[in-house]
């Protein structure tokens, strides 16, 4: 299955929304990305999902500390899948909060322990570190995608479903033919 961080840096999100970072306000830009018919179609291929009934971000691109860009907000979806198992269309609802924190590339608190053997700090259940931007905007519905790609379940079954049903048909065949052997008189 295919993950927005795994996508080439030039592919363009179907759910595109360039926001202009250059001069925000103190309260932030409120943003609200509402796909449309071919956009859920396309976000569908792009994550290998049967259909995208609806898809909305709600976000706020915020100014944070000097030059950086705070992103928060949520993304909803009701999204059909099919089940690994028996292939059936699964539904599920995607309620994912949107939470990323940017800053401009030549910013000093980017290169800040990257540069002359200084250390960063990573705590495994704290925000993730900031990401880099260039020039005056990012894509912010690309940004609600990754995180929306990150909230479908990878591995989808219809519910009472389990891996041994697959298993089911091998197992009754297999003792079909431990039965003919057995008459057989072979072992």
């Amino acid at each position: 299955m295919k993950h927005a961080d795994s996508q080439s840096p030039d592919r363009q999100s179907p759910v595109c929304f360039v926001a202009n970072v250059a001069r925000l306000p103190q309260k932030g830009l409120p943003v609200l990305i509402e796909a449309d018919a071919a956009q859920r179609a396309a976000l569908a291929g792009e994550h290998e999902l049967l259909s995208v009934e609806n898809y909305r971000a709600e976000l706020l691109v915020a100014p944070w500390k000097r030059n950086g860009v705070k992103v928060s907000g949520r993304v909803e979806a009701d999204i059909t899948q099919a089940c690994i198992v028996t292939l059936d269309p699964i539904e599920a609802h995607i309620d994912e909060a949107v939470d990323a924190l940017f800053l401009p590339e030549q910013s000093k608190l980017g290169r800040q322990g990257f540069e002359g053997g200084g250390e960063i700090m990573l705590d495994a259940e704290g925000p993730d570190s900031p990401e880099t931007f260039s020039g005056n905007s990012i894509d912010v519905g690309a940004l609600a995608e990754q995180f929306f790609g990150l909230a479908i379940d990878p591995y989808p079954r219809k519910q009472g479903v389990s891996m041994e049903a697959a298993d089911d048909a091998g197992t009754a065949e297999s003792e079909f033919q431990q039965k003919l052997r057995s008459l057989l008189g072979k072992s």
